[in-house]
């Protein structure tokens, strides 16, 4: 699909929820079996791989790219790490919660049809997932969108009506994370359409079970993982599937995604 110019009411915005990679702020749940070092590095792949698969998204749907960065005077950092077409939307309050209810706010009062949070923890979500919940926002703005995490959490949050209950007496960092969330929307009588469930790379375990899907040897997915090619160079160097990985190696679409599936 083209890229036309759209007005900003017909096009979602994306933005990653990002940190500078700073060693010792970034990724610390997983030292060990990292260094802080190799765990801020991580963080620069991580951020990488997700903002190529926004703007992988964007092929199919109208998307741009924001990163959501958490600390004022980090701007180089991402501009020099991160593709030129990756947007900067500056901080407004320190804390998870507050700094997902600004971005939300912002994007929409920028004339944004919808906006879309998405952690900086997933490098391998499905491509598919993005379009499909960029289209279920613009087709459908009534509803939220979420994306739950195998550990409680969520990976990713969509709407096209700013929402501030969402974000509101929420255990931030917890394991009821999305189901607070769900409590919350059905509180203000908002339908959910829920994506797949994923997973966060937050510890030793989800560590290991992101470098077994890298190397091709984790168990079989409904969805095709994105191949994530900033995060395989650098976990497993010298995989053969590793030199040849591109962003764009294959295109993927959302025929593996049903929004009518999904209620809440």
């Amino acid at each position: 699909m083209s890229r036309q110019p759209t007005l900003l009411s017909k096009r979602c915005a994306f933005a990653i929820m990002a940190k500078a990679s700073e060693p010792g702020r970034v990724k610390t749940r997983l030292v060990p079996p990292l260094s802080m070092e190799d765990a801020a590095t991580l963080n620069t792949c991580f951020l990488a791989d997700v903002s190529q698969n926004i703007l992988t998204a964007a092929d199919s749907v109208p998307i741009d790219g924001y990163v959501a960065y958490a600390t004022t005077g980090s701007e180089a950092f991402f501009r020099a790490n991160l593709a030129p077409a990756m947007r900067l939307l500056p901080p407004r309050e320190m804390g998870l919660g507050q700094s997902l209810h600004h971005a939300s706010a912002d994007l929409l009062a920028a004339g944004y049809g919808a906006v879309c949070l998405v952690n900086s923890d997933s490098p391998t979500l499905p491509t598919e997932i993005l379009v499909e919940t960029a289209r279920i926002l613009l087709d459908e703005p009534d509803r939220v969108v979420l994306g739950p995490c195998d550990d409680g959490g969520y990976y990713l949050i969509g709407m096209a009506r700013f929402q501030a209950r969402l974000f509101e007496g929420i255990a931030w960092s917890t394991d009821r994370v999305f189901a607070q969330t769900l409590e919350r929307a059905a509180e203000i009588g908002v339908d959910v359409a829920r994506m797949p469930q994923w997973y966060d790379v937050d510890d030793a375990a989800s560590l290991a079970r992101l470098e077994a899907e890298l190397r091709g040897h984790g168990a079989p997915a409904a969805l095709r993982p994105f191949r994530a090619p900033r995060s395989r160079a650098y976990l497993c160097p010298g995989d053969a599937s590793s030199a040849a990985a591109s962003p764009h190696l294959e295109p993927q679409g959302a025929t593996g995604v049903s929004r009518e599936a999904r209620p809440a």
